[in-house]
């Protein structure tokens, strides 16, 4: 907790010198006699009261003036909200190795198809986008709630050549920026104080990728990135290890895309070679911007992980002004000295 006025915290002097007054207006009060026939009518008729009833109300008094002074202050504390929108990404691989047919009834359309019903679990007012990656990075689809769309988009990504993680991220960075002010896009050059670490955008991304990088800025330099800016990146990895499957980008001969697909498509077969998921990379990743790593070797694995992503509890963190709390201790307190004192002194 911060202070806005701290310099306020010296009234606090006036607690210490209230209780100075409070007993020296004690051992002031007179003593004097009054002659009474009887003792035990006067013990009878005085009120009973304890030492502790009698002092009780001031001390309420003392936290009361104490509170109200930490009021005064302006204390200040960061505190974590639920966010009123979110923002996801889904930054997907189309390397030609997500041809491979080691998963039926290959890599890319297995994903498509866990992508979608991915979109279709998530709540409507969540903005969806979507980033394609080869050689080069694209923004498929910005962020959306129109699911529809979202559907045509990756109905209609195909492969193309080589392999660029880092971008993908940078690119997906660059998406969130152009909904959410709070971040910057790492392509306008604007110096920006990074997020404290712990503290995070209400926006991921969701990175699936089957390969090594080629090509590009380095991952793990695109994740710092991602840190600074307090998004979280989920990395998965997808598909089997040594995999020497044949390739084939086409597995449905009879699709038709209504329109030009993203990276223009690419082969309808292919040789069978190892291609090896960069693990350690992606695990460093999702390490250093707070989200975490899969391992999918099929397409029942890889909907498992996509269910188990943590996109239902997005969460904001700010920093409020909380004087209104420290003012209403003050009148509890105050409020409660008041009545205490009339029960307990009610001739005064």
């Amino acid at each position: 907790m911060e202070l806005l006025w701290s310099p306020v915290l010296y009234l606090l002097a006036l607690i210490p010198l209230s209780i100075l007054v409070y007993i020296l207006i004690l051992r002031r009060r007179k003593p004097f006699a009054v002659r009474y026939s009887s003792l035990s009518l006067i013990r009878a008729a005085a009120p009973k009261q304890s030492q502790w009833k009698r002092h009780l109300p001031f001390a309420l008094f003392l936290i009361a003036m104490s509170s109200l002074i930490m009021a005064m202050a302006r204390p200040v504390s960061v505190v974590t909200l639920p966010a009123s929108n979110a923002t996801i990404i889904l930054a997907i691989d189309v390397s030609r190795s997500m041809c491979s047919t080691d998963i039926f009834p290959n890599r890319l359309e297995s994903a498509k198809a866990a992508a979608l019903e991915f979109i279709k679990g998530q709540n409507s007012d969540t903005q969806i986008g979507i980033v394609v990656f080869a050689g080069f990075a694209v923004i498929a689809q910005p962020p959306t709630t129109d699911r529809a769309l979202l559907e045509t988009t990756i109905t209609n990504i195909t492969t193309a050549r080589r392999t660029a993680i880092g971008e993908g991220i940078l690119m997906s960075l660059d998406a969130i920026a152009e909904f959410d002010d709070s971040v910057v896009s790492p392509y306008s050059g604007v110096e920006f104080t990074p997020m404290p670490e712990g503290q995070y955008v209400p926006a991921i991304v969701v990175l699936l990728t089957d390969g090594v990088t080629t090509t590009g800025i380095h991952p793990l330099e695109a994740a710092q990135m991602a840190a600074d800016r307090g998004v979280r990146v989920y990395t998965i990895g997808f598909g089997t290890v040594n995999n020497t499957a044949p390739m084939n980008c086409n597995p449905y001969a009879s699709y038709s895309a209504p329109f030009d697909p993203f990276f223009g498509g690419g082969g309808g077969g292919g040789g069978n070679f190892r291609r090896e998921i960069d693990e350690a990379t992606l695990k460093e990743v999702s390490g250093m911007t707070g989200g975490e790593y899969h391992l999918a070797e099929s397409a029942t694995e890889l909907q498992e992980v996509f269910d188990s992503l943590p996109t239902q509890l997005f969460t904001i963190t700010e920093t409020t002004e909380i004087s209104v709390f420290f003012a209403a201790i003050a009148a509890l307190f105050v409020v409660l000295a008041i009545v205490l004192s009339i029960i307990w002194n009610p001739l005064l």
